[in-house]
């Protein structure tokens, strides 16, 4: 059952209650969808929030927003891992099929409120950079708004080294280095590899990718868009299934700290994508 609705809300009343009438859900189902980030209220000259707690007051005027998807409310999230914990902002491995970010309809499976809700007490979390749902890896989280700014800074103006191991279909040869340098959008992209190794069984080569640019789905666009679409990718590429998923992994993260903690770089060991030569 999927559910979008607004409502206006016309006398004092608590969110949970007022939904329960004009959604004709019980309030059990109500309060889960609160809990767990479906529910937005909008009061008069203030942007519209997340709203969890289910005494809030109403007042005429208010706007509610209900997003209620009971399959997404029934997701359980995977667990992601705490690589660092610097203060004013962690790093995380994200697992595979975790949002980086929520969506109207909740955010209880993303990385960013399973991070919040890691910490005792819970921190305040803001999104530095993005990861595909489909890939895992590392991902810097800000804990606070003037850290978001300083870090979102360094990604805007190219200052962190990315690196990504990704295993694409075809065989390229071992150790040879290549860029891609296709235009996305509209705008340039830059992505830069090396093959680390191939696996002529199963056609396939694992690569080191670093990028230069950041667009969306940059790495699976330019490989599709180069022959050697990326293995498991469900939108790019043809051939190129995989019982495992997007073969896609994050792996190392590096800048100069903005809090005088000098170069900071996080690395995953143990590769999960290489595949097995012959």
């Amino acid at each position: 059952m999927r559910i979008t609705a607004h409502h206006i809300a016309e006398t004092e009343s608590a969110l949970a209650d007022f939904l329960t009438i004009k959604s004709g859900l019980s309030k059990m189902k109500i309060k889960d969808c609160m809990a767990k980030g479906g529910v937005w209220v909008q009061r008069r000259g203030k942007r519209e929030e997340r709203c969890r707690k289910a005494t809030t007051k109403l007042t005429p005027g208010d706007r509610v927003g209900l997003y209620f998807d009971q399959d997404i409310l029934n997701c359980k999230p995977a667990v992601p891992n705490l690589i660092a914990d610097h203060e004013e902002y962690s790093v995380w491995e994200k697992p595979a099929g975790v949002l980086s970010q929520g969506t109207r309809f909740g955010d209880h499976c993303s990385l960013l409120r399973l991070a919040q809700q890691s910490f005792t007490p819970p921190r305040l979390s803001f999104p530095v950079h993005r990861l595909d749902r489909e890939a895992s890896g590392l991902v810097l989280i800000a804990h606070t708004a003037k850290a978001a700014r300083a870090l979102s800074l360094l990604w805007q103006n190219r200052q962190v080294e990315k690196e990504y191991e990704v295993t694409v279909k075809g065989i390229l040869v071992q150790r040879d280095l290549g860029t891609i340098a296709l235009p996305l959008d509209g705008k340039e992209a830059r992505t830069d590899y090396q093959v680390i190794a191939c696996d002529l069984h199963e056609e396939n080569s694992l690569l080191r990718v670093s990028l230069l640019t950041g667009r969306l789905h940059q790495i699976r666009r330019h490989c599709a868009m180069a022959g050697f679409p990326v293995i498991g990718d469900p939108k790019y590429g043809t051939n190129n299934k995989n019982t495992a998923g997007l073969a896609l992994r994050a792996i190392r993260i590096a800048f100069d700290c903005p809090w005088g903690g000098g170069r900071r770089e996080f690395r995953l060991s143990s590769p999960a994508l290489a595949p097995s030569l012959p």
